[in-house]
């Protein structure tokens, strides 16, 4: 298991990340998984002795249940030097308070997760989405308070835009708090938009990057087929609908270049499609789930998968994004002054050298 550096901290984190929405099944978390404390220790001893050391969940996940789940399991002595990382910004409660940004509901939805976890401190906080009505001096401050106190000791973000991070960044260089490490995204060889923006911030800003569902929720697994119904017990069976898929044909074009790669080496597409995002410079770690030790197992397999140039070049051509004004303007006209985070997007629309 290779470790990389979490953005500009000193922390180094395993390349694959314990993904546990899967564990608890209450509410609409039901729909992923509704996985038990002796399912979810196997699952979670099984990615520990691979060498993973970071386990990632949320409050929201099946209202509290993923962190009690996991208090259970790795409370109180924390097993192998396990990190925990959590999230919190969704509402937890019926009142107009119970959800958000502010501080009022930070620092009181950080101390609810510290007591589900049995911890006493959260290793990696983060916000699990945007609040445009609290003002981001005060978040940042709440976080810091929260990292000075001892209760939480490094803070990322989760689903923010490229200019919601840069004015989370200024506020804390200008108000000298605590700033993001990482940021969690939605990026796959399906949904490659983070490289629009989050990627080339990661690489400028020094964030590491975590990947939610680096398998569209199982669309590039290899399970799913063009021309063929969702497998009986599948997100999609049961009505899941993330990733928003724009373009089908695209799609079934990608999960067709994963299956062939794979089957030329005996390798599944999951693992395929793991292999070409660790290759990706700005992502520091890929959060697997599942609700079988076999979906593990196959996952946890693709840590150590090198893919050739070749194989990379295919699947970089089937799943490349359009350019959008100002990047098609950019690479017409600025191609001789670009940086290594505009390169994150433009390498692969600029004239191949040799």
């Amino acid at each position: 298991m290779e470790y990389r550096l979490l953005g500009r901290s000193g922390l180094k984190v395993s390349t694959l990340t314990v993904g546990t929405m899967t564990f608890g099944g209450v509410g609409w978390a039901k729909t992923v998984g509704d996985l038990g404390v002796a399912e979810a220790k196997r699952l979670v001893d099984l990615c520990l002795d691979a060498g993973v050391n970071l386990i990632d969940t949320a409050d929201v996940y099946s209202d509290g249940k993923s962190e009690e789940i996991i208090g259970e399991i790795v409370g109180g002595k924390r097993k192998s030097g396990a990190l925990i990382a959590t999230k919190a910004r969704f509402s937890m409660g019926p009142g107009p308070n119970d959800g958000g940004l502010s501080r009022q509901y930070l620092i009181a939805a950080c101390e609810a997760s510290l007591k589900r976890l049995r911890t006493d401190v959260i290793d990696l906080y983060q916000l699990h989405e945007w609040d445009g009505q609290t003002p981001l001096e005060e978040t940042m401050e709440a976080l810091d308070t929260l990292v000075r106190q001892g209760k939480i000791r490094y803070i990322g973000c989760s689903n923010f835009t490229g200019w919601q991070i840069m004015k989370a960044l200024g506020v804390s260089e200008k108000d000298k708090r605590q700033r993001f490490v990482s940021q969690q995204i939605h990026y796959t060889l399906e949904a490659r938009d983070a490289e629009y923006e989050l990627l080339p911030i990661s690489v400028d800003q020094g964030l590491g990057v975590l990947i939610w569902s680096p398998l569209a929720g199982g669309l590039l697994s290899g399970k799913h087929r063009r021309n063929r119904s969702a497998p009986e017990g599948s997100r999609q069976f049961a009505g899941w609908t993330e990733p928003p898929i724009r373009d089908e044909e695209r799609l079934w074009n990608i999960v067709d270049t994963l299956v062939s790669i794979g089957e030329s080496r005996g390798l599944s597409a999951a693992q395929v499609a793991l292999a070409w995002l660790l290759g990706r410079r700005a992502v520091t770690s890929i959060i697997i789930g599942g609700r079988t030790e076999a979906q593990f197992k196959d996952n946890l397999a693709a840590a150590d998968l090198q893919l050739s140039a070749e194989e990379r070049k295919r699947l970089d051509d089937v799943s490349l994004l359009p350019l959008l004004y100002p990047y098609w303007h950019q690479r017409n006209n600025a191609s001789d002054r670009l940086s290594e985070a505009d390169l994150e997007l433009l390498a692969p629309h600029l004239p191949r050298k040799g």
